[in-house]
C-alpha cells in the first residue's frame, strides 16, 4: 500500500472513476464520493445519466432499458475496474455489485476486495 492517507486514496479513486465513466459510458457524473468500509468500497455516483436516457426513463420499459444496459455496460468493463482496483488501492476486486437508479440518476457501486481497508 502506498503512503497516502485515506481521504487520499478514496479522492484519488473518486477521480478514477470520474476518468472511467468519461472513457467508457460516454460522459463524467457531476459528483463522486468514495468511501472505504471494511473489504469494500462503497462509491456513490450522481449525474450519470444522458439527457436521452432521462427521458427514456419516463417509461416503465425505459428505466428497465436503462438499468439493464447500463447495468450490462458496467459488468463488460470489470477488468478495467480491476485494473483501477490493484493500482490504486494495490489488492484485488473480489465482486462488483451495482445499481442505478432511473429517477435521481444516481449510481451505487460497491466492490469487495481480497482484504480489509480499514487500515489505510
Amino acid at each position: 500500500m502506498s503512503n497516502k492517507t485515506r481521504g487520499e486514496l478514496q479522492a484519488e479513486f473518486s477521480k478514477a472513476i470520474v476518468q472511467f465513466e468519461k472513457d467508457y459510458l460516454g460522459r463524467g457524473p457531476l459528483e463522486v464520493r468514495t468511501f472505504f468500509v471494511e473489504d469494500m468500497v462503497v462509491v456513490r455516483i450522481r449525474g450519470v445519466l444522458t439527457r436521452a436516457e432521462q427521458k427514456l426513463a419516463e417509461s416503465e420499459d425505459g428505466k428497465t432499458l436503462v438499468k439493464e444496459t447500463r447495468r450490462q455496460l458496467f459488468e463488460s468493463l470489470r477488468p478495467e475496474l480491476e485494473e483501477m482496483v490493484q493500482g490504486i488501492l494495490d489488492c484485488e476486486m473480489v465482486s462488483l455489485h451495482s445499481d442505478i437508479s432511473t429517477t435521481t440518476g444516481e449510481r451505487i457501486v460497491v466492490l469487495t476486495v481480497d482484504k480489509p481497508l480499514g487500515k489505510i
